[in-house]
């Protein structure tokens, strides 16, 4: 199984769009930290800088990932994404740092803020910008369910916070309230570090082939034993690879079927999962019934 035509052009305006929305953040926040001075805002100007190169690395990893099997790759090249995903992580966790550092600095030296209203207009500006690209990402996310996809919603998402904590920020500022800005720049440098580490844990499991969710995995077993003529089934596994689940079970069949029958079977019970998880790929192993029950004795 590979992506669709449909997914790989969803995967590749995603990120194209991310990476289109990074760039154009990072313009307008720039002349706003210039002219504001803002912790928050320079806040926010680093997260879109980081924004724009962990989405331009998801446009290189999804291109990759959406190459079709090869003789070095049978399994595909989907785990690209969750290598995208981990140097996301990296990147939002600096960022945390830097903006942190700025703000404990900014404290024990405060200074006015200049030109807030400007900064306001360019935070709403950015709020609208990212809840265009957060509706366009989750949808992307629903149709193929690509990890890095996923990566990049997520600390979109931390933006609109970390947007929204600035506004707040600066609206306080220019009603008399400077100080407050450090200490939202502050609380959203925490904020970005756990996003990144919730962006790591993701990315982590998939590369280390952690299971599938156990409600999951128990109902694919009960897919395949729904099938008639079908006597059990055991040693499910299953791992990700980009927006592929691959899934292996062995089923317990009647040891006096045919190989043809046994085959035809297998191939029903795979197609039971396949059709309520379109987005696995199933490899099903026949066991007759006496070997199973002589092997748990």
């Amino acid at each position: 199984m590979t992506s669709s035509p449909e997914h790989a052009r969803l995967l590749r305006l995603a990120t194209r769009a991310s990476v289109a929305v990074a760039s154009l953040l990072i313009v307008t926040k720039a002349i706003a930290w210039w002219l504001s001075g803002s912790v928050s805002m320079l806040a926010g100007l680093t997260d879109s800088l980081l924004d724009g190169v962990t989405s331009f690395l998801n446009l290189l990893a999804v291109h990759y990932a959406l190459r079709p099997a090869d003789d070095d790759h049978r399994y595909g090249h989907g785990k690209a994404e969750s290598l995208a995903g981990m140097a996301q992580a990296l990147f939002i966790a600096v960022s945390a740092v830097l903006i942190a550092i700025q703000a404990i600095e900014r404290l024990k030296h405060p200074e006015p803020i200049g030109a807030p209203w400007i900064g306001i207009g360019v935070i709403v500006f950015s709020l609208v910008m990212t809840v265009a690209l957060l509706v366009l990402q989750h949808r992307v996310v629903k149709a193929t369910g690509s990890n890095a996809v996923r990566a990049d919603s997520l600390h979109y998402r931390s933006d609109l916070l970390l947007n929204g904590s600035i506004l707040v920020a600066l609206v306080l500022a220019s009603f008399g309230w400077p100080q407050l800005d450090a200490w939202f720049g502050l609380g959203i440098a925490g904020y970005i570090l756990w996003s990144a580490i919730q962006i790591a844990r993701q990315s982590f499991s998939v590369l280390m082939d952690e299971e599938l969710p156990a409600d999951v995995s128990q109902n694919m077993l009960e897919l395949a034993c729904s099938v008639p003529g079908v006597l059990g089934a055991h040693d499910l596994r299953t791992r990700i690879s980009g927006n592929i689940w691959y899934v292996q079970l062995h089923l317990e069949l009647p040891g006096e079927l045919t190989l043809s029958v046994a085959h035809d079977l297998s191939d029903r019970a795979a197609e039971a999962i396949e059709r309520r998880y379109p987005q696995a790929e199933v490899l099903v192993h026949a066991d007759p019934q006496e070997v199973v029950k002589h092997r748990a004795q």
